[in-house]
């Protein structure tokens, strides 16, 4: 597996921050915490200092609900399974329709999963790793088919630099690391922007993507994601395309030829909560197009290797763990990581450490399974008992042991296995529509198709025929 290649950070891509930095560059004016697709940031207090992401002002701001006791309660009631150790700690933390979508599973009415990932690096990092990790976990719980989609056009869109052949090439390289999560290749699709759109099977999916971008105005775009006169055209009209993927009937392929029942399937995407401003304007507008709008469930960002106060970057090698990287690379990481133990062992054995801020401990409530065992080590920390070195070595062995794993998968995903995944195909699922369903509705749709040919068309077509087969 190739070592991961460094891109710097584009416009308005995450940067790398440290609380020095943002302390330069503010001269002690406050910045509000700044959460987009392009830019995400924790903000700086008064003094100067970088301050930890607030997600309780981000539901406020955006008007999601929280993932509650009693939310979580039915959920485990309605499916039977546990709740994953994310949605137990509070990391998937907020949502939309989340309700709606248990309604339907309780119902036994088909829904579907979809998610993405913007390819900016020709390996992901285990911050993009854990979403996808979760996105499983749903689709083994709900028994559901997935799509998964890859924005290499957007990362073209919205870069100075990259050119599209290096965007493609991440994209085609992510999709391998994404299947390497243990995806069910017979409910799942991925599928990359750049080459499906251009397909033929893409015909539905570009007529969702016009119906959507013509109910979308140039000032929603702006007020949604501060888009000014100096970004391209594509980065305006991409939010149409991002949208159309959380509609059914941009995939008949899936999900069958009758419009009339599969616009009726609703959609479940499982994001980081910087993703929200495009599933807002979704879903504004779903409802014109006589389509449900896509239920969203949030997830809390994976902090960076330097702190709290921005995300991992994929674009900054130093401030993230790659799962290409080594057991030697990964313990080098880790003990540069930002500590919340004290000055000095003396001084750690009399006030403890600081866990809300100690980011071996924050991947820990990330990676380690054992509920108990991490509670163990948050007590000993901030009692004084164990010290800084101790936890970043339980986290150093919980981060070996996930990459490690994901290497020994990563393995066996060939070339072969990941066109299979990328492959335009009928997935399994409760609800699927017969094959006997679908070729009806084929013959049906290419006797309307014929029906609107003229006679001239038609001996045009023959004729095309003809001149292949010679």
């Amino acid at each position: 597996m190739a070592a991961a290649t460094q891109v710097p950070d584009e416009p308005g891509q995450p940067p790398a921050l440290t609380a020095l930095s943002l302390a330069e560059q503010s001269q002690a004016v406050t910045k509000e915490q700044i959460i987009t697709p392009f830019d995400v940031s924790g903000g700086v207090d008064e003094h100067g200092k970088a301050i930890a992401i607030d997600y309780n002002k981000l539901i406020d701001k955006f008007g999601s609900q929280r993932i509650d006791k009693a939310l979580l309660e039915r959920f485990e009631k309605a499916t039977g399974h546990r709740a994953h150790r994310l949605l137990r700690r509070g990391m998937v933390f907020s949502h939309r329709d989340l309700t709606v979508i248990l309604d339907k599973y309780e119902k036994g009415v088909p829904f579907f999963l979809y998610t993405g990932r913007g390819p900016s690096s020709d390996s992901m990092h285990v911050g993009h790793s854990i979403p996808f990790e979760f996105t499983k976990y749903l689709q083994d719980v709900f028994n559901v088919p997935l799509v998964i989609m890859l924005t290499d056009d957007e990362k073209f869109f919205h870069s100075a630099k990259l050119t599209q052949k290096e965007c493609r090439r991440f994209a085609m390289q992510n999709a391998m690391d994404i299947i390497a999560v243990g995806f069910d290749m017979k409910k799942t699709f991925i599928f990359a922007d750049s080459e499906f759109t251009e397909s033929a099977f893409a015909g539905a999916f570009n007529e969702n993507v016009r119906e959507m971008g013509k109910r979308t105005t140039a000032n929603q775009i702006r007020n949604t994601f501060g888009f000014t006169d100096s970004n391209n055209i594509s980065e305006f009209h991409f939010p149409a395309m991002q949208s159309a993927t959380s509609f059914a009937t941009s995939f008949p392929f899936i999900f069958g030829y009758d419009t009339k029942k599969v616009s009726k399937i609703s959609c479940l995407i499982p994001c980081a909560i910087d993703q929200d401003p495009y599933f807002r304007q979704c879903r504004d507008n779903a409802p014109r197009l006589k389509l449900p709008k896509p239920a969203i469930i949030h997830t809390v960002f994976l902090p960076s290797l330097r702190g709290s106060e921005s995300k991992m970057s994929a674009s900054d090698v130093d401030s993230s763990i790659f799962l290409s990287d080594t057991d030697k690379q990964i313990k080098k990481k880790i003990g540069q990581a930002f500590s919340g133990g004290q000055e000095t062992l003396e001084e750690q054995r009399e006030k403890g450490g600081r866990t809300n801020v100690d980011v071996p401990f924050q991947y820990l409530t990330f990676f380690l399974e054992d509920d108990d065992k991490l509670e163990e080590l948050r007590t000993n920390y901030e009692s004084g008992k164990i010290a800084s070195g101790d936890m970043k070595a339980a986290c150093t062995k919980e981060l070996q042991a996930y990459v490690s794993a994901f290497r020994e998968r990563r393995k066996a995903v060939t070339e072969k296995v990941r066109e299979e995944f990328m492959r335009p195909r009928q997935l399994e699922f409760t609800g699927m529509p017969s094959e006997e369903e679908q070729k009806a509705a084929r013959k049906t749709k290419f006797a309307a198709l014929l029906g609107s040919l003229s006679l001239d068309d038609i001996e045009y077509l023959r004729q095309e025929k003809i001149n292949q087969d010679s």
